[in-house]
């Protein structure tokens, strides 16, 4: 069992950065991979970024590349989602997720992933 909590979100205008953070409870949260999803008011949930169990391997959708980054420590059981250069598009709010698969393409399928959090509001001003 893994329970997430994410933590960070909150009102910035377009260009600003913001850190969102998840931590995670449970001794396993080293053998899995973490990802970040949104969703966005009348959309689906999509996938945002995503890494490997140890940081090695990290992955992100093309809408985000360059601008978001995702990180981990694991001895703090806590995984970070750095974003830089933010869009109104940005506009979503922002799960973690914990999986047990570990390479691509399946770390970007939101089906793939056991565990969630209950998610926090990001939103980007025009």
């Amino acid at each position: 069992q893994v329970q997430l909590v994410e933590s960070g979100g909150g009102l910035v205008q377009a260009g600003a950065s913001l850190r969102l953070s998840c931590a995670a409870s449970g001794r396993t949260f080293s053998s899995y991979s973490m990802g970040w999803f949104r969703q966005a008011p009348g959309k689906e949930r999509e996938f945002v970024v995503a890494i490997s169990w140890n940081g090695g391997s990290t992955y992100a959708a093309d809408s985000v590349k360059g601008r978001f980054t995702i990180s981990r420590d694991n001895a703090k059981t806590t995984v970070y989602l750095q974003m830089n250069s933010l869009k109104p598009e940005d506009t979503a709010v922002y799960y973690c997720a914990a999986s047990r698969f570990s390479s691509w393409p399946q770390v970007g399928e939101r089906s793939r992933y056991g565990y969630w959090g209950q998610g926090t509001q990001v939103t980007v001003s025009s």
